[in-house]
């Protein structure tokens, strides 16, 4: 009743505007729709249809409602719409608080319904939402261009415009023909797989939406598609193997329909935005749709499943494209920001990784277009300017400076040999594509790294006593390397500067000993020229900018590092923060977490010679990548930062207020060491030594769970930890040997490069009798590394005595989940599950309580013990990976983040209840598919 009484209030509403009773028979469009669009369509319209109707368009209007039909044409008695404008049937309209009709207005309706209801004539107005008026372009000015593009042979060029599509001969520029009257402006234009049709999508604003497919070479018209589209189309395209069309626009709606016949097959209204883009996959199988709800969503063409929403953006999203391989997904928009992701939901809703994120103009991303071999991307921006990238790694090659109008369609040619760029103010200009790739970063200037190179048998340090004065450049101590300089920061104004010499590629480690030695000076050591200039160490270009969240940092914490739009960044990228370089080590574990921040645990670690800092909420930050010294990128709107060799406090946090600095030489010459007291101190107990040594990689192997209680059918667990010295970062391998009988090891350990431990089992056999005697303290640890190329071995000792436990009260298992995806589980052997680089993957645990019924803890961030760096036990939550009370079993998940390299690893789970019981170790393969083309 409500509904009904909504209708039609409405409706009498409308009519009560147009005062003037029609003698003639009233025209749909000059007469009854002005009515219609001004009072009724507030409600009853697509997106609220109030009683199931809508009077948008003639064809919805007579479909009727809920209540059945609205018009029965020539009999004005019969139809609902006039005997509840008359009264003669209830719900009365409008309702008595609304405006009333006019006698006038119910007869125009009456005379229209007895004339037999008759719609809009062909080349009447649309009968839409809205009477536009028709505005002509001021006299000698060009027409804006909308759309540009090369026809697959490069021998016709594509130009959309106001109402009207040219195509001009590719080489001469000259117009072949011309399609006019198309309403509106023509938003898109685009040429078949073939070239011998083409597609527009045009329409008028508030009114429809209209795609029209063209004979290409005679401007013939072929097949329109519209009908349902309550505004402007932004985007029309052919699937690639031509049996599909999608079109999307304004009204937020995205339709695909059968490009033969002009049925439609599927209408999607999911998003909240605008539908800007569209874009198919090169197997047809998948379409992108990018909306102003700042997302790009993934739909399966076959039943229109979405497949996954990309929500990273932070802005509307103007553009969406494929890679020609069908590898990846790119998207652009108001954030100013180009993503690729890894195309992994090919079949079923899995979630795409974000491989690249980068920070692309200063302005919104206007137009972005892809090249047809895949190695390129173009983008346009509202700052002015265009820029090239190499796909798939998303790095910036080109910049083409400043446009004379705004961007509005950018072309390659299918060789990709230049680019074509169409503009607001109605002109092209076309621009050659790098032939061969530039050096990443952009041209470079001032002195490359130098290659570094061991430093042959020095000598034993030579003692140096410091003499004053020493404070600058012409008076600094000559010193020969190695050597130990003991000396003194006797005031708040002195400097000890010793000159040294070095050649290309040389590597040395300066290091005070002061504060260790309880001196109250807080060294600063840095690197200088011959002349007293800094050197530069490092160059860091901001690829994302980003703030701290929630609460800020000390300058320890390695822990719980929340940061805005986290989810574009990834492990091991760089974080600089006010000076300060750290790494990222593993993701927010959940709504309630940070990224904990290389090593892992303990005293965080600092990159490129730079000191751990205090950060307050709020304070800037930047994911940043490492550049040769002197490199001078392409500007992207963020900024370069640019370290030299420098240090405060020692990057591990081992050596307290000590200084700690690596020196590769850039070249051959004299250096100046200069040590100063970082916060400007100084008296005569202000000591220090300075040692200044060849650098000579090398590790220290040490155990943690020694002496195991290994209880029968189960395992312990045991760690194997690194001291790496002088920044030596190379992978570790830890064999045990000389177990006893009936004792057995997960293995081989790897510390992995850059990590500093790994961890490992010991497993005793239900059967597992005691060792006798010294059988119980036989184990050996043996460490092997290549360091400099040469294979090091270390002795690490041992696993102390190892007897059995008692019997446990709970045991723990790694089972298959039917869910998972490539699993081999053969009865005796470990099962080996296999995971692809940016796959999530389940499996089960299983839990044995012999006498055990509370609840069961598995670990945090550390659940999935030993599993490579990069994966992870995912989804976890606050509380961790937990099997609750009275219940036996649960499914877990494991990711692999986009980058992990290909590997075989051991991994088990640990329980934390019962002396940590730990589960027997399944196999985990890291395993890359290679995508072969999707095209056709």
């Amino acid at each position: 009743m409500k509904e009904m009484k909504t209708i039609f209030g409405i409706i009498f509403g409308a009519l009560l505007v147009a005062a003037t009773t029609v003698t003639a028979a009233p025209d749909y469009a000059k007469d009854v729709h002005p009515i219609l669009r001004e009072y009724c369509a507030g409600c009853h319209n697509q997106d609220d249809f109030d009683g199931e109707l809508s009077v948008e368009t003639f064809a919805e209007l007579m479909k009727g409602g809920e209540s059945g039909k609205t018009i029965v044409a020539g009999k004005p008695e019969e139809s609902l719409l006039i005997k509840v404008l008359t009264r003669e049937s209830k719900p009365y309209m409008p309702p008595r608080k609304e405006p009333q009709l006019s006698s006038g207005q119910i007869e125009t309706l009456k005379q229209w319904v007895a004339a037999g209801a008759k719609g809009p004539s062909a080349g009447d107005a649309p009968a839409g939402l809205a009477m536009l008026p028709k505005i002509e372009p001021a006299a000698g000015l060009p027409s804006p261009i909308t759309a540009i593009e090369f026809s697959p042979k490069d021998d016709r060029l594509l130009v959309a415009r106001y109402g009207r599509v040219e195509i001009l001969d590719a080489k001469t520029r000259k117009p072949i023909h011309e399609i006019k009257g198309l309403p509106g402006k023509v938003n898109a234009a685009h040429f078949s797989r073939d070239g011998s049709r083409l597609i527009t999508a045009s329409g008028v604003t508030g009114v429809s939406g209209l795609a029209t497919i063209w004979d290409a070479a005679t401007g013939k018209k072929l097949r329109e598609f519209g009908t349902g589209h309550s505004d402007a189309l932004f985007d029309a395209e052919f699937s690639p193997d031509e049996k599909l069309v999608a079109t999307g626009g304004y009204d937020r709606s995205v339709k695909l329909w059968s490009a033969e016949t002009g049925d439609l097959i599927r209408s999607i209204e999911v998003h909240n935005g605008a539908i800007f883009d569209l874009a198919f996959s090169p197997d047809s199988s998948i379409l992108a749709s990018a909306s102003g709800d700042e997302t790009i969503k993934l739909w399966r063409v076959s039943d229109g499943l979405r497949l996954d929403t990309l929500n990273q953006p932070q802005g509307e999203q103007f553009s969406t494209a494929f890679t020609p391989d069908g590898a990846h997904v790119l998207g652009s928009g108001a954030d100013n920001r180009i993503r690729l992701w890894r195309l992994v939901s090919r079949d079923e809703p899995v979630i795409n990784p974000v491989v690249h994120a980068r920070f692309a103009h200063e302005g919104d991303i206007v137009e972005m277009a892809v090249s047809r071999d895949g190695g390129w991307l173009a983008s346009a921006s509202e700052d002015g300017t265009i820029k090239l990238w190499t796909l798939p790694d998303l790095t910036q090659r080109k910049l083409i400076g400043k446009q004379s109008d705004l961007v509005s369609g950018l072309a390659f040619s299918p060789e990709a040999t230049n680019l074509a760029v169409a503009r607001m103010d109605g002109s092209i200009e076309f621009y050659d594509v790098p032939g061969t790739a530039q050096v990443a970063g952009g041209s470079k200037a001032g002195s490359a790294a130098a290659k570094p190179v061991a430093i042959a048998a020095a000598g034993e340090a030579a003692k140096v006593a410091e003499a004053e004065p020493n404070n600058d450049p012409k008076s600094a101590k000559s010193v020969k390397l190695p050597a130990t300089i003991a000396g003194v920061i006797a005031s708040a104004d002195d400097a000890d500067l010793f000159r040294f010499s070095a050649k290309a590629g040389e590597e040395w480690v300066l290091e005070v000993n002061a504060a260790r030695s309880k001196s109250p000076l807080d060294s600063k050591i840095e690197i200088l020229t011959a002349a007293g200039e800094p050197i530069e160490r490092v160059a860091l270009q901001a690829l994302r900018d980003s703030w701290f969240t929630f609460r800020g940092k000390d300058s320890s914490t390695a822990q719980d590092f929340r940061l805005h739009n986290w989810r574009e960044m990834e492990l091991n990228e760089y974080l600089y923060a006010n000076g300060e370089v750290s790494r990222l080590w593993l993701y927010p574990r959940g709504p309630d977490s940070g990224f904990i921040v290389y090593p892992g645990s303990g005293a965080r670690q600092t990159y490129f010679g730079t000191t751990s800092l205090s950060h307050p909420l709020g304070e800037p930050c930047y994911i940043v990548r490492p550049l040769p010294p002197g490199s001078r990128p392409a500007p992207n709107g963020l900024p370069v930062f640019r370290l030299f060799y420098e240090n405060d406090d020692e990057s591990r946090q081992k050596l307290g207020a000590d200084s700690k600095l690596f020196f590769t030489a850039p070249h051959d010459g004299d250096f100046l060491a200069r040590l100063t007291d970082v916060r400007g101190f100084g008296g005569a107990d202000f000591k220090y030594s300075l040692a200044i040594r060849p650098r000579r990689p090398d590790f220290k192997i040490s155990v943690g769970g020694m002496n195991p209680a290994v209880s029968p059918g189960s395992g312990r667990e045991f760690t194997v930890n690194v001291d790496r010295l002088d920044d030596y970062q190379g992978e570790i391998r830890v064999d045990v040997t000389g177990l006893p009988a009936g004792y057995s090891v997960s293995g081989p350990i790897v510390i992995q490069a850059e990590q500093i431990s790994a961890v490992g089992a010991i497993y005793a056999a239900p059967e597992a009798k005691a060792p006798m005697g010294d059988a119980a303290k036989t184990t050996r640890l043996t460490a092997t590394a290549t360091i400099r190329g040469r294979q090091v071995t270390r002795e690490v000792g041992t696993l102390g005595e190892i007897k059995p436990g008692k019997a446990a009260q709970l045991k723990v298992a790694i089972l298959p989940d039917g869910a998972s995806g490539q699993v081999k589980h053969e009865p005796g052997k470990p099962i080996e599950f296999t995971i692809e680089p940016g796959q999530t993957i389940t499996a089960r645990v299983k839990a044995d309580r012999v006498n055990f019924k509370a609840r069961i803890d598995l670990g945090r961030e550390t659940a999935g013990r030993n599993l490579p760096h990069g994966v992870f036990v995912d989804n976890i939550g606050l509380n961790g990976l937990l099997i609750v009370e009275e219940e036996d079993e649960r499914q877990f998940f494991i990711t692999a983040a986009p980058w992990v390299p290909e590997q075989t690893r051991e991994f088990f789970l640990k329980a934390t209840a019962d002396g940590g019981q730990c589960s027997l170790p399944a196999i985990l393969h890291v395993r890359r598919k290679t995508v072969a083309s999707a095209g056709n």
